[in-house]
Formats: C-alpha cells, sequence, structure tokens
C-alpha cells in the first residue's frame, strides 16, 4: 500500500488548480476586451456587460423615412463596445426620429452637409449621431456632463465653450422648456451662431401663438422661418419644431423710445383676447355684487396659454393694502402660475401697513403713492369709526396733488406722502421678456395713471391688468342716489377698459 498523501501535498495541488482556473478567466477575460472593447455575449464568459442608457425620447417619427442602417466604419466613431450601443433597439427609434427630423430641414435648404453644427442640451447624442449618419459630419454635442465621442463639450449651457459665431447650424432639444434663464441660454446660443446661420428649437410648448411669441422674443436678432408639430406613433407626447435665422448684426432689441406708443396688436394678442369675458355694458344697479360675481368668469391669460420662455414672472400689486386683501388671499392662492416663481411688489402708501410687509418673503414694499410723476401728495383716509378691526374698518386712501382743488370734502386724516412716476418706474423695472400681471385700485386715480402709461409705452409691459375702476355709483343707503365721491360715470370707466382692450392689454374688471 502506498503511502497516504501529506496534507501540504493536497493543498498544494488545490492551489495550483485554482490559480490555473484563474489564470484561464483572466486570459479570457484580456481576449475580449482586446477583441471586443468590452463588449460579449452570454457565450464570451461575460464578465462585463453593457447596457442601453435609458432614452429621452421614445418611438418614431410619424411619416419618417426609413431606418438609417449603422455602419461604424463610415461613422468613423468610437469602439465597438459603443457601436453596439449604438445599434440597440432603444437607441435606434431615437436616432431614427432626429435623422428623418434632420432630414427634412437639408431637403428645406436649413441645413448642409458642409454646415459646423451644435447640439445643445443632448446628453446622450442621439442628435449628434443622426447628423452623421445623415451625411452631416461636423458635429458635436454639448450638456452639463461628456458622453465622448459624441458629447465631447461638456459644461454649464449658460456658458458655452465655443468661440463666437463658431456653427452655422444650432439644434436645442428641450433645454429652453426646463431652465429657468431661457434668456441666458438664448445668449449663448446667439453668440455662438453665425450671421445667417440656422436654429432649430424642439419643444414641448410654442403650441399657441403667446408662447411661441414669447419664444420668438427669446432671439431677438433671429427671423421666425418655420413652425411645425412633431407626433409619435406610439407616444402621446408631441413636440413642436421651430425654426429661425440669425440676422446680420440685429442683436439687440432697442426699447420704446417715443413719447406716445402705440402697442402692437400680435396674433398672439388677438388669440387671447377673443378668448377673455366680455366687459360688462350695462351699469350694473348691485355693483357690490355683479362685480365681485363677475370674477368667476375671468378667463385667466395662463388659463389661455402656455406662459413659458419668459425671463422673469412680475406681479405687481398697486394700491395693495394689506398682504391679506390681494396678495395672500387671491394671487398667491387663486391665480394659476403654471409653476413658475413670481417676483412680487406690493405699492401701498398707507403706512398702516407697512409693517406686516417686512415678515413677508418673496415681496418688495414700495411705501410710496403710484402717481403721474415725482412729487409729494396729500393722503386722505376715511375711517369708519364703528368698525375697530384695522383692514375692515380702516378707510381707503385717496391720493391728491397738494393744493389740487376738489368737491369731496374730506372727513378723516390728511398726510403728505412721496408718489412717484409708476409708468416711468415700471420702464426700468420690467421688459417686454418680462411676464407681467398687475392688479390696480387706486381709488379714481386710474384716470390718471392709465393715460400716463398710454403715452409712456409702459402699458405695452403688462400682460394681465386687474383694474377697479371707481365711479358715481349707486348709494347702498339710500336708492336712486349716487355717491359723490367719485365725478366720473361708468360709461368713462367703460370708455377705459375698451381703450385698453383695443390696444391689446388683456384687462379684467376688479371689485
Amino acid at each position: 500500500m502506498e503511502p497516504a498523501l501529506k496534507p501540504s501535498s493536497v493543498r498544494n495541488l488545490l492551489l495550483r488548480a485554482l490559480l490555473f482556473i484563474v489564470s484561464v478567466f483572466l486570459l479570457r477575460f484580456v481576449y475580449v476586451i482586446t477583441v471586443y472593447g468590452g463588449s460579449c455575449t452570454a457565450s464570451d464568459y461575460c464578465l462585463l456587460s453593457s447596457q442601453a442608457e435609458p432614452l429621452a425620447v421614445a418611438g418614431n417619427a410619424r411619416g419618417s423615412a426609413a431606418s438609417v442602417s449603422v455602419v461604424s466604419a463610415h461613422v468613423g466613431l468610437g469602439s465597438s463596445a459603443t457601436s453596439a450601443l449604438w445599434t440597440s433597439r432603444e437607441w435606434r427609434k431615437v436616432v431614427e426620429f432626429y435623422s428623418a427630423m434632420l432630414q427634412d430641414l437639408v431637403v428645406e435648404g436649413f441645413l448642409s452637409p458642409a454646415f459646423k453644427c451644435l447640439c445643445v442640451g443632448s446628453p446622450s447624442g442621439y442628435e449628434v449621431l443622426a447628423l452623421k449618419e445623415i451625411g452631416v459630419p461636423d458635429a458635436v454635442g454639448v450638456a452639463r456632463k461628456r458622453a465622448p465621442p459624441l458629447v465631447v463639450a461638456g459644461g454649464d449651457p449658460l456658458r458655452l465653450p465655443f468661440k463666437n459665431a463658431t456653427f452655422d447650424f444650432i439644434l436645442v432639444g428641450q433645454s429652453l422648456d426646463h431652465s429657468k434663464q431661457p434668456v441666458d441660454i438664448a445668449a449663448e446660443i446667439e453668440r455662438t451662431l453665425r450671421p445667417h446661420g440656422f436654429l432649430a428649437v424642439l419643444t414641448a410648448s410654442a403650441a399657441d401663438a403667446y408662447s411661441l411669441q414669447s419664444l420668438a422674443q427669446l432671439f431677438p436678432g433671429f427671423i421666425n422661418v418655420r413652425a411645425r408639430e412633431i407626433n409619435y406613433s406610439d407616444s402621446p407626447i408631441s413636440l413642436r419644431e421651430v425654426v429661425f435665422r440669425k440676422q446680420e448684426g440685429a442683436n439687440i432689441v432697442s426699447s420704446k423710445s417715443n413719447s406716445h406708443t402705440e402697442c402692437p396688436i400680435h396674433e398672439n394678442k388677438l388669440q387671447i383676447l377673443q378668448s377673455a369675458e366680455p366687459i360688462i355694458q350695462d351699469e350694473p344697479l348691485k355693483p357690490w355684487i355683479t362685480l365681485k360675481r363677475n370674477i368667476h368668469n375671468v378667463k385667466y391669460l395662463p388659463s389661455i396659454a402656455d406662459i413659458s420662455f419668459k425671463q422673469r414672472y412680475i406681479y405687481v400689486d398697486v394700491g395693495s393694502r394689506s398682504y391679506g386683501s390681494s396678495i395672500g388671499s387671491w394671487f398667491r392662492k387663486q391665480y394659476p402660475k403654471q409653476n413658475h416663481t413670481f417676483m412680487i411688489y406690493a405699492i401701498e402708501a398707507d403706512k398702516a401697513f407697512h409693517k406686516e410687509y417686512a415678515t413677508k418673503k418673496g415681496v418688495t414694499l414700495l411705501p410710496f403713492a403710484a402717481w403721474i410723476r415725482n412729487e409729494t401728495l396729500t393722503f386722505e383716509i376715511n375711517n369708519d369709526p364703528s368698525n375697530h378691526d384695522v383692514e375692515k374698518g380702516r378707510g381707503m386712501g385717496r391720493i391728491r396733488p397738494i393744493g389740487g382743488s376738489g368737491s369731496h370734502v374730506s372727513t378723516g386724516s390728511v398726510s403728505a406722502i412721496q408718489g412717484f412716476d409708476f409708468a416711468a418706474w415700471l420702464k426700468r423695472t420690467v421688459t417686454e421678456r418680462d411676464y407681467v400681471v398687475m392688479k390696480m385700485d387706486v381709488e379714481g386715480t386710474e384716470f390718471d395713471l392709465i393715460p400716463r402709461l398710454f403715452e409712456t409705452g409702459s402699458i405695452c409691459l403688462i400682460d394681465e391688468l386687474f383694474l377697479e375702476c371707481h365711479y358715481n355709483r349707486w348709494q347702498k343707503c339710500c336708492p336712486g342716489q349716487r355717491s359723490p365721491k367719485y365725478k366720473n360715470t361708468y360709461g368713462e370707466c367703460l370708455k377705459l377698459f375698451t381703450s385698453l382692450r383695443n390696444s391689446g392689454v388683456l384687462v379684467h374688471q376688479w371689485w
């Protein structure tokens, strides 16, 4: 009988066998990496497998051209592993969509194989690969994260890493839809595109004339040459493709400098005004009830149109009184904001309401009286002595120039306050690229302020106006008698509302 193997010999044999098996797998792994570049199948003893990245877009374009075959040698990019990813079913769907869309742009003369192209907001590089496949080789993508070889210029889209006038064609995905700074992105696009170059924007917005006009305002030095809707055959999502062309040396919008300016009534304003609720033509016998009920008929602008692509969103409350009067009780709770954050300006001359605004975040108080020029005014408060509630018992403040004549006899406190040129302030504070909502309740001063807004052209900066017009209403106490508090008639109020709408301003009757 042969002697039994020693324990140390058994351990040596097992160790050698284990090293042999590990060596085989390592050699196989090196072979796979060397030959296939990291891509493998189930028969290759896969240790690593590549997964197709998530899709940004799903489905094929309706009526699109036939699928473009992938021939990596012709594209001249990447390793076998990257090419395998490009040929995956998910990738092909998206690339085929972009290929069909871009081929249409070639046919229409907006894109050429000789163009130098940039795809903004292209994290996966679908658009870049589509450009190369249809024969436009000089294309690159830019996104916050690099994804070579297609997206090689990672960085901040607000500061594109390219020189001025570098590209002939720029394609923008939905970066403008998702950005809170669309104006800054648009400025970088304008900077890097050559004069007479083409810009194609894909967006889920711009379905209505107002939104399309807002998009066009982001590119003041461009002309809109085409807009169309693109549908997907197997998805409810729809996009619009808007094509612009950059003009020579026309990249700055000059501010209105005419002393008397009429607002241009574009198609977007006509569409909105046609959808607005009608102005009450006949003077209501019970104005307090009628006007308050009428607020339920109001067609808010954001319920009519998409308010995307604006630089800022601003609410101005002229005659705001307390925070709860309209800012807290109505605007912040009821006004449809489409998920946008609004800057709020409260203009109130009555010092009794100033203290509470110090604790209200997101609200800027202007403790002055909105007026037609900068000057000292008298401010009169008519109190109700029977009501001790500051908000309900304190009368509405009325302003008038010092020494000005008036038939109304004061029954309350009168003090001196500072008035400011509201129209001039508005022109300094907002631009046509901002979305501006305004509520004006100024106790009869609207007959001074509105003409001043027209005179300066500031009225063109207001997108939506909620206006209470004060007139000699029928009194609650005394049937058949009118209040002497205001001298204007309901007919003059009606004329004021009509003139605003005829000028393209969406105005609503407030109470």
